[in-house]
């Protein structure tokens, strides 16, 4: 497992200062769509959160749901399971931040996985926090993310990388990846394996790894190497990001899209007609 492209950390010298209470972390406001518990919240809140959960060296993870993550929960209760263990899931999906005001929450924005990537590399380039790369199409395609991040954010601490195959790792591969993740000292692992691998793995790794906070942000790797192009700002903001990326995956995406968003549609004016229904 190569890091030849990141920082050397020598180990940590070991402590022996007196335990001390720790500080809840701030309460996240969530909400049901679809019976997926979602946050009403916003990037600065999201990263607050972060801040602090590393200030404390908490134990968690955060999810990033579009309606593909909707959906599949409600088939496979693994991916289920590990979305519901999470700290709490940001509506990456515009439609689902219609959703939630459409229910009468308070949201002005989704939580676009990508943006909050980014928005919190420019952070910890301030402050100095440890971010570790996760996933990726291989370890070039890696190795030109932790490039672009760093040229786009200097002073980006990425003190570690790996892109898994494409395949379920041994045993005693999952224990070589905790132990590199572990001996690089992150703060933040940034987690881009897809839906449901990446939610499934921060799942089953949480109690091996003493990063404080895990994110599983899916594309985002790609996008941010610059190997897959973005919705234009247009199509994000009036919820047609999916046809954009399915016209540049038609093979892989297609299926997903035709089965899902019917379903979602459906699904959600029964929810919506519930919820007026127990208001009036």
């Amino acid at each position: 497992m190569s890091t030849s492209s990141f920082e050397v950390i020598p180990p940590a010298a070991p402590t022996t200062a007196p335990s001390r209470p720790v500080p809840p972390l701030p309460a996240v406001e969530q909400a049901p769509v679809l019976d997926l518990p979602l946050a009403v919240t916003d990037y600065e809140r999201v990263l607050d959160w972060v801040d602090a959960a590393v200030a404390v060296r908490a134990s968690e993870y955060v999810c990033v749901a579009a309606v593909h993550t909707v959906m599949e929960s409600r088939e496979d209760d693994a991916l289920r399971g590990a979305v519901a263990g999470a700290a709490f899931t940001v509506p990456d999906g515009q439609p689902l931040a219609w959703a939630l005001r459409a229910l009468g929450h308070d949201i002005a924005a989704r939580v676009y996985g990508p943006e909050l990537m980014a928005r919190s590399c420019a952070r910890a380039a301030s402050s100095g926090q440890r971010h570790y790369l996760y996933g990726g199409r291989d370890q070039s395609a890696l190795f030109r993310l932790t490039l672009r991040l760093r040229q786009r954010f200097p002073g980006l601490r990425i003190v570690g990388g790996y892109s898994p195959p494409f395949r379920e790792l041994t045993e005693a591969e999952l224990d070589a990846v905790a132990a590199d993740i572990n001996r690089a000292r992150p703060d933040v692992v940034w987690v881009g394996i897809g839906v449901p691998k990446q939610e499934k793995w921060m799942a089953a790794m949480r109690d091996r790894l003493d990063a404080p906070v895990l994110v599983g942000v899916g594309a985002a790797f790609d996008f941010h190497a610059g190997l897959v192009p973005q919705a234009p700002h247009w199509m994000q903001r009036s919820g047609l990001e999916w046809a954009f990326r399915l016209k540049q995956e038609p093979r892989r995406l297609w299926k997903r899209y035709a089965r899902h968003n019917p379903r979602f549609v459906a699904g959600f004016a029964r929810q919506w007609a519930s919820d007026r229904r127990a208001r009036d």
